[in-house]
């Protein structure tokens, strides 16, 4: 995979509340959230999926609630969380508005990332949103995910959602142009790290101590992000966004450090598919089927001879030939009660068959790895 941002396909761009937030006001950067809503325009225009990761309800709510002044506790960081995301959502919504883009807020926990149905609904629900052409804004569900308060980051949510959408590109907008051998604020002839193939023992040695201010962050939370974003196939690149259009100066080379991964999106969520999970079903198809899976193609209900062992929405489970050969394994997109119902059915009488409009392939080529 290369450095350039013009070939991103999928882009998760993620703002820190020191960019977004001036410190001293507690209020949005008007003038700089337009510059970027100008940024994601031209991405879009290129064709390029486009989401976004903000900071910053905290920041903004705790003025708006009067929390202005030292630091304040966990249930006033839920209470400014509640209140300043609906003023970040509605900025976003303006500055997006200009170019007649829509804005979808999205709220998440990390757990949403991490549990499979969760993380299969959030999936599915964003990558509707960007197929309707929305642009998706997350943020942590602050008000209720404690934990995220105290310990968490948007690097590393960023990066989970990353994964979770099977994104190529990441961006974390930060308030430095990347990964120095040492901190550069303590050390200005620290030296630059343009590139990252491996995320080595020395490279987690070289990020510091977070800033002071809005930030919750820092190098060591940038350094665990590339992390999960270089094994689920993405590649990430820190860069300053201080400055107005930091897209577009990205596109122009502007100075960061790429971190680069050995593998695509969709190769490493197929590893992940057969390396990390314990197939508890198994799906027998038809011949026809087995041919559309040779071809690279879903599996589809229509296909489908037999249904066997218990097993939910989102599990693993061993597609075989009639003979009982496994062919492939893959995640259901139904559970074996529905999806025995379904079998050998057309895609168009699920609704009928079940009562709700669900996937149209029971099993989709993205999530079906072939075995033999």
């Amino acid at each position: 995979m290369s450095e350039s941002l013009s070939t991103a396909k999928r882009l998760v761009v993620k703002i820190g509340s020191a960019l977004l937030v001036d410190e001293e006001s507690g209020r949005i950067r008007r003038d700089w959230l337009d510059a970027l809503a100008d940024d994601l325009k031209a991405a879009r225009d290129a064709g390029t999926d486009v989401l976004v990761v903000s900071s910053g309800a905290i920041a903004v709510g705790r003025r708006h609630l009067g929390l202005t002044h030292g630091s304040i506790r966990l249930e006033e960081k839920q209470a400014a969380a509640a209140s300043g995301q609906i003023q970040l959502a509605h900025a976003y919504q303006e500055a997006l508005a200009r170019h007649d883009i829509s804005v979808a807020q999205v709220l998440l926990t990390l757990g949403d990332t991490e549990e499979r149905r969760r993380h299969l609904n959030a999936r599915s629900t964003i990558s509707q949103l960007l197929t309707l052409g929305a642009v998706p804004v997350v943020n942590e569900n602050d008000t209720v995910a404690t934990t995220e308060i105290r310990f968490g980051d948007n690097d590393r949510l960023a990066a989970r959602v990353a994964a979770m959408i099977s994104a190529d590109t990441l961006v974390l907008l930060s308030d430095i142009d990347g990964l120095y051998e040492r901190d550069p604020r303590q050390d200005p002839n620290a030296d630059h790290i343009a590139r990252v193939d491996d995320i080595t023992p020395e490279i987690e040695a070289m990020s510091g101590k977070a800033p002071t201010g809005y930030s919750s962050g820092g190098m060591e939370t940038k350094i665990k992000a590339a992390k999960v974003a270089m094994a689920a196939g993405c590649r990430m690149a820190i860069m300053n966004g201080v400055d107005a259009h930091p897209l577009k100066r990205l596109s122009e080379d502007a100075r960061c450090t790429w971190f680069i991964p050995s593998a695509t999106p969709l190769t490493a969520r197929k590893r992940w598919i057969v390396g990390s999970l314990n197939p508890i079903g198994e799906i027998v198809i038809d011949d026809g089927a087995k041919r559309a899976l040779e071809q690279g193609k879903s599996l589809l209900p229509a296909g489908v001879v037999r249904v066997g062992g218990s097993f939910e929405r989102g599990d693993a489970v061993i597609v075989r030939c009639k003979a009982g050969q496994e062919l492939a394994c893959g995640l259901s997109a139904y559970s074996n009660g529905d999806a025995a119902r379904i079998a050998g059915r057309k895609s168009g009488e699920i609704a009928t068959i079940l009562g709700y409009r669900g996937r149209d392939e029971l099993i989709h080529r993205d999530d079906l790895v072939l075995t033999t």
